[in-house]
């Protein structure tokens, strides 16, 4: 039990209705999960609002009502109080419910439209493997040190959050790396957070179904790194042309990484193969097991990361060679007679492009290459024809078909995404709107040295259809057709 008045320190509270002097349970804003003595926060949703569940939330338990506008009759008994935004009250009562975690404990956000997941991941492998205990806040996984726990969004809400903060001050970690998305940053789930730190990857083509437009998107992630502290620091990635844009305004010290242009942490790639990358980073030479250019990017962050956290340069650089891949993320298997195929979570024009583009340049040119690529239903519908584009153009052979069609027709998505296909690329597409029977269909299509690549899911063990969500894995998958080729 918490009391309401240390809850809500911090919070700008407009007016008040009832006694704030009573202690409390939790703090709810599913009016579902309500139980006796709870606080439920009504939230203006995108689909839904809470105040029309405030009188639910009364009668299942709640003694605190958080509202933007109080309803015409008000109970005895219940306290409301009346915030000019909920969303952000939710976020500031979350974090002094449990006593704000994240002043206790260095607390890194990585934002960026590619690269959060491997750079917050590859962070937590590296301060691991340097002796310390580590917590990660990711779309892949949560992790309290070794204990790990299911991720259902890149950014949770802010009480839960806190809650795994929270087990982590318990379990005495030392460092958490989160990823932070622009939805969570928008819809103030970041709010009352102390970070350490800021590292901005890049910013492309997203979430536009969203944000609306472009600007709207860039601003939302510049707004995080305007809401760093003095004693954080902003890192950004200076090649890409907003990376400047987001330490404009930031309080935080601030620095910089590239491969192309002067920075405070600068790489080369020197060698470049299928089984690694061999890179200089500040005059000394490190393999690495990761692959492309784009996967250099997130390991000269995460260098610079350490560096800044204060790991000796020598200890990071040793570890960096022993990093493994990120589930889903440039993930390869190869089948018996030489068939390569790399699972990747491309499901951004740029990101599509970058992994392609990473493909081709290792390969010889004598292998084909096929890539099998989809595109989310109920999600921005302007990527579709150029995801399309960039596959077709990259490939000798692009499969379209299914990803997460969602409450969204397949055959619909695809057809879209056909718009995009240049005239004289069109005879090397395929539509199969099955996603197994396209996976096994470029298996059949290749031979040994041939490369597959299937985009869009990653580390994701299903696929959802019509709101329902059944047990798909693309690495599974493919190496099932591989088996099977074996036997035939």
């Amino acid at each position: 039990m918490k009391n309401l008045k240390d809850i809500l320190y911090k919070v700008s509270i407009n007016q008040v209705f009832g006694d704030t002097n009573i202690d409390v349970n939790a703090i709810v804003f599913d009016s579902r999960k309500i139980e006796n003595n709870d606080v439920f926060v009504a939230q203006k949703g995108v689909t839904v609002d809470g105040h029309l569940y405030i009188n639910k939330a009364i009668n299942l338990g709640a003694i605190v009502i958080v509202c933007e506008v109080f309803p015409v009759n008000k109970k005895e008994g219940v306290t409301y109080i009346e915030v000019s935004d909920a969303n952000v009250a939710l976020a500031i009562m979350a974090s002094n419910f449990y006593d704000n975690p994240s002043n206790k404990l260095p607390l890194i956000g990585v934002t960026g439209t590619n690269g959060k997941t491997t750079i917050a991941s590859l962070l937590y492998q590296l301060f691991k493997k340097a002796g310390y205990k580590v917590g990660l806040l990711s779309t892949v996984k949560i992790l309290v040190d070794e204990t790990e726990f299911k991720a259902t969004h890149t950014t949770p809400d802010s009480v839960t959050i806190n809650s795994y903060l929270d087990r982590m001050i318990d379990a005495g970690v030392d460092y958490c790396f989160m990823e932070v998305s622009s939805h969570g940053i928008h819809q103030k789930r970041t709010e009352g957070l102390t970070f350490a730190g800021g590292i901005f990857t890049n910013l492309s083509h997203d979430h536009l179904d969203y944000h609306k437009t472009f600007a709207e998107y860039r601003n939302i992630k510049k707004s995080f790194f305007d809401g760093l502290p003095k004693s954080a620091f902003a890192l950004t990635n200076i090649d890409d042309k907003n990376g400047a844009f987001m330490l404009q305004n930031t309080k935080a010290k601030k620095k910089t990484y590239a491969l192309k242009t002067l920075a405070d942490f600068k790489a080369k790639i020197l060698e470049k193969q299928l089984s690694g990358t061999l890179i200089n980073i500040d005059s000394t030479e490190v393999w690495t097991k990761l692959i492309g250019v784009f996967n250099i990017y997130n390991l000269t962050a995460i260098i610079a990361t350490a560096e800044l956290l204060g790991l000796e340069k020598l200890e990071v650089l040793t570890i960096i060679s022993e990093l493994e891949s990120v589930s889903g993320r440039f993930q390869y298997t190869i089948s018996e007679d030489g068939i390569t195929a790399i699972v990747d979570y491309a499901h951004t024009p740029d990101a599509l492009k970058n992994v392609l583009e990473t493909i081709n340049d290792i390969r010889t040119g004598n292998e084909k290459l096929i890539s099998v690529v989809g595109c989310g239903g109920d999600r921005d519908k302007t990527k579709r024809p150029k995801m399309a584009r960039i596959a077709s153009h990259l490939s000798n052979q692009a499969i379209f078909t299914s990803d997460n069609p969602r409450t969204e027709d397949s055959q619909t998505i695809i057809d879209e995404m056909e718009v995009g296909v240049a005239a004289e690329n069109y005879k090397k597409t395929l539509s199969i709107l099955d996603r197994r029977q396209a996976i096994k269909t470029a298996c059949k299509f290749s031979e040994a040295g041939d490369i597959i690549l299937i985009a869009g899911k990653g580390h994701e063990n299903y696929q959802e259809i019509n709101g329902v969500r059944t047990h798909f894995d693309d690495m599974e998958e493919v190496n099932n057709c591989f088996n099977q080729l074996k036997r035939s």
